[in-house]
C-alpha cells in the first residue's frame, strides 16, 4: 500500500475514534455509491454527520480541508441522499470535514461542522 494510502487509512481510523469519544455513533465507514465514497457516516442525537476525512503529512501546501473539490462534494451529496433514502431515515443531515495533519509523531485533529453544503 502506498504511503499516502496508509496515511489516509490512519486518518480515517483516528477520525472514527475522535467522533466516538465526542458522543457520535459511527454507523458506516467507506460508504460507496456510484463514483462516490463517503468516509464516515455517524449519528449524534438527531443529526446524521457525513464526514469527509482529509489527512496530510504537512500543511505546507494548504490546510487539508482545502482539498475538497466541488465535484467531490456533488458525489458525496448524491451518495448520502441514496443512503438516507435506502435506510428510510428522517433525520437532519450535516456535512462535516475532519482535517488531520501529522505533526511529528502526533496528529492534530480539527472537526469542522457544517463545513460545506450541497447546492
Amino acid at each position: 500500500m502506498a504511503n499516502h494510502n496508509e496515511l489516509g487509512k490512519k486518518g480515517e481510523d483516528l477520525a472514527a475514534v475522535f467522533l466516538e469519544k465526542n458522543g457520535y455513533k459511527v454507523l458506516t465507514r467507506n460508504y460507496i455509491f456510484q463514483k462516490a465514497e463517503v468516509d464516515i457516516i455517524a449519528k449524534k442525537e438527531n443529526v446524521l454527520a457525513v464526514v469527509e476525512v482529509k489527512t496530510r503529512s504537512t500543511n505546507v501546501f494548504g490546510n487539508p480541508q482545502d482539498f475538497l473539490k466541488p465535484k467531490q462534494i456533488q458525489r458525496i451529496v448524491k451518495a448520502v441522499d441514496n443512503y438516507v433514502t435506502s435506510n428510510q431515515l428522517d433525520i437532519e443531515v450535516r456535512f462535516d470535514i475532519i482535517a488531520i495533519v501529522k505533526n511529528g509523531n502526533q496528529f492534530d485533529i480539527e472537526h469542522l461542522e457544517n463545513a460545506y453544503y450541497h447546492f
